[in-house]
């Protein structure tokens, strides 16, 4: 660390002032972080939807009409997990379809019918009857949120949190027929890196731990009074292992409405990571059947392009993670236990937590109420230029 030295031993008279300071009840680093992330949060208030759109970008848009199999499979060539939804008959907004959609069907075709059966239902059902399945499994029906383009981000951000969703479709209206428009959708992702490219200043002093933040799900231990009696190691982290049957891991995709679930071993040493979108592969290649597989064999049927398992321990800072946000495709980070841990007793690259993108808008917005200005004198600084992300 550079220090700085005067350059003349002058000595510089002050008048005393007669006016006292309040004391800081901050720690300096608790000080600059919570100015940085007030920062930010004006800069969401100042901004609309409309800013975080990309220069360039495509929305694919399903007609309800549509089979589920050709659903899916434009999906996949457009690289894309979710599409909105339109309803011809009404012209409206029906909601959108995302890979939990398709688990839930997978899981009640595997319950309820044979093989041969799903394959062949599968080429006609449609989209419109997705809900009805969900009621079948007892799930929750998704609600029907969206939000007008124009909105704050700020205000986009808190029903993205309220509604526990990982996308906001942003709606207009025809001006001559007063239809509804599906103009966009909003991710967290895209939210969340389009903070870390405009918020760059901001984001480098958010250098607070995520432990000291406790952002994120972390392991419970065994004294812990949450932890259950039948005591699952990693609970409340749902987990697997190599020799788990992919049906195991549907399961818990469905019922918790989860998107990836760690692999670990006999030691609790992450080895890797499934997703809902590697059962989405075995399903593009027709392999129904191929749920009774062991994890271990269905991963050597993933996409050779697959970005591999982002793993950070619980002394990384926020800042670093929103930056790590701007340079890769990030969805989920693995809390392992790290150097701090091990120096306690742990193993390194024990599974520790896992943290979501939710989890990290979650605490960037703050609840509400909370954290909504602090009164400093002067507005907090915000960044001059605003850029978005690209295609």
């Amino acid at each position: 660390m550079a220090t700085l030295s005067p350059s003349s031993p002058k000595v510089v008279r002050r008048r005393v002032s007669t006016r006292r300071r309040a004391p800081s009840h901050l720690p300096p680093s608790s000080q600059a972080h919570d100015a940085a992330l007030n920062a930010i949060r004006v800069f969401l208030k100042s901004h609309t939807a409309y800013d975080a759109f990309p220069v360039s970008f495509r929305l694919i848009v399903l007609d309800t009409k549509l089979n589920v199999k050709k659903a899916l499979q434009c999906l996949l060539l457009n690289g894309v997990v979710s599409a909105p939804l339109w309803n011809s008959d009404t012209s409206k907004f029906a909601g959108m379809l995302t890979v939990l959609d398709i688990i839930h069907l997978i899981q009640y075709y595997y319950r309820t019918a044979s093989y041969d059966y799903a394959a062949t239902d599968v080429e006609t059902f449609r989209l419109e009857s997705l809900r009805d399945i969900e009621k079948e499994l007892g799930v929750a029906t998704p609600p029907l949120h969206r939000e007008h383009p124009s909105s704050t981000l700020y205000d986009a951000s808190k029903l993205l949190i309220q509604t526990h969703a990982r996308r906001l479709p942003l709606l207009d209206e025809d001006t001559e027929t007063g239809h509804e428009v599906i103009v966009s959708v909003l991710t967290q992702y895209r939210l969340l890196k389009f903070i870390s490219i405009n918020c760059h200043k901001e984001v480098q002093h958010l250098h607070l731990s995520l432990r000291k933040l406790k952002i994120g799900t972390f392991v419970h231990s065994s004294s812990s009074p949450d932890a259950p009696k039948s005591h699952n190691p990693y609970y409340p982290i749902a987990t697997a292992k190599l020799n788990t049957p992919v049906f195991d891991v549907v399961h818990m995709f469905s019922e918790r409405s989860i998107s990836a679930v760690p692999i670990v071993d006999d030691d609790g040493v992450v080895v890797n990571l499934y997703e809902t979108v590697d059962v989405i592969t075995l399903v593009r290649l027709g392999a129904y059947q191929s749920l009774d597989l062991t994890i271990s064999e269905a991963l050597n049927q993933r996409s050779p392009d697959f970005p591999g398992v982002v793993i950070c321990t619980a002394s990384d800072s926020l800042g670093t993670l929103l930056q790590l946000i701007k340079k890769r495709r990030v969805h989920r980070l693995v809390v392992v236990e790290g150097e701090e841990e091990e120096k306690k007793g742990g193993k390194k690259g024990r599974l520790l937590g896992i943290i979501t993108l939710s989890d990290v808008l979650r605490y960037v917005i703050g609840e509400p109420g909370i954290g909504e200005g602090v009164e400093t004198g002067e507005p907090p600084p915000t960044p001059a230029t605003v850029a978005a992300e690209g295609s």
